[in-house]
């Protein structure tokens, strides 16, 4: 799984231009004999996985491949180019960072005004986004369209790398931590069919969710995430929110949904049986997938198991894989859980 891990992260897929983690995923399901699947409208990707029994519940599984990321707005006449975020990413991250840009992934890097034109009240501000620029180089004037109009994305440049004996430092690791995970269950034989649902949007609004969820119609739903971790020096107690190194995050709330309570006790219960490290969120903080999902149609029962992750929505987001083998390690007996002991409402 590590070895899709490292590939997905390094992929260059914001909101609204997923094809490339698709088209990976895609590469890797397209030999097997057990998955069918189709791409919807707005692009996300569809998966019925066959197990060796029907299921008695219909369950949806799912990740999002989109990341935060930049969008040209404007062309300038010096050879820069105005820039807007897709989706939350604070521009303090992205100043000084290297890019790359559109489908040819051109060479640029994040810049501002220099330091030495800055006012005493400017230099102790926080950048936003309207006063940083891509900066592609010297570009005659002729190619400074052509290089990158507006609509271009802008993507942090690749950068996964191992740290230590078991963290990952890497741009994406949201939610491309999720998609690893959902990728390696489908490359295993299950005891119960499922869809696994590879969404795209997530970033801007949970919008590739809301339709997904809408078509597959499920009874229960997992959504696979990562998650703040806050765990560093000036946090303490419930400021910290998770850690690296416990275990997947079993959410009971956040900002857009309140989780199945079966679901909640039935993870940490899973996980207890079974020496698996797990935690839950020490505050009610950010949202996900589920947000669009727990409320489509007629309700689903849902339930989120993230990752956690040290500078979200960063270039440089920070994870330890043994979290990553625990969250592995429980999605298969949670699976079966489900579809053996829990009931219908």
């Amino acid at each position: 799984m590590l070895n899709h891990f490292e590939t997905l992260c390094n992929l260059c897929a914001s909101s609204g231009d997923e094809s490339e983690v698709r088209n990976y995923i895609l590469s890797v399901l397209r030999e097997r004999k057990d998955v069918t699947w189709e791409i919807d409208p707005l692009g996300s990707l569809l998966v019925q996985k066959q197990g060796k029994k029907r299921a008695p519940h219909k369950l949806m599984i799912s990740a999002h491949m989109d990341e935060v990321g930049m969008i040209v707005t404007h062309v300038n006449s010096d050879s820069t180019y105005c820039l807007e975020a897709v989706g939350g990413v604070d521009a303090s991250v992205a100043l000084g960072r290297q890019v790359l840009v559109g489908e040819e992934h051109l060479h640029g890097v994040i810049g501002t005004k220099p330091v030495h034109l800055l006012s005493a009240d400017e230099k102790k501000k926080l950048p936003k986004w309207d006063e940083l620029v891509l900066d592609m180089g010297i570009l005659p004037e002729a190619e400074r369209r052509t290089a990158a109009r507006e609509g271009t994305y802008v993507y942090f440049a690749p950068n996964f790398t191992r740290m230590g004996k078991s963290r990952v430092c890497s741009k994406a690791i949201d939610d491309r931590a999720g998609c690893a995970m959902l990728l390696h269950l489908l490359e295993q034989e299950a005891p119960y069919d499922f869809t696994a649902a590879f969404l795209v949007q997530e970033e801007i609004g949970l919008r590739g969710a809301k339709a997904a969820a809408y078509t597959v119609n499920p009874e229960f739903a997992l959504v696979l995430e990562a998650t703040t971790a806050a765990d560093i020096a000036g946090a303490e107690g419930d400021a910290k929110v998770c850690s690296l190194g416990e275990g997947p995050v079993i959410s009971f709330m956040d900002r857009g949904a309140i989780y199945d309570k079966e679901l909640y006790r039935l993870a940490f219960s899973i996980c207890e049986k079974n020496k698996i490290p797990c935690q839950t969120k020490s505050r009610i903080a950010g949202g996900n997938d589920s947000g669009a999902i727990h409320a489509s149609r007629g309700g689903v029962r849902t339930l989120a198991i993230s990752l956690p992750c040290r500078y979200l929505h960063s270039p440089s987001c920070l994870a330890d894989l043994k979290d990553l083998d625990a969250c592995t390690a429980l999605l298969p007996l949670l699976i079966k859980s489900i579809m053996e002991e829990v009931s219908s409402i």
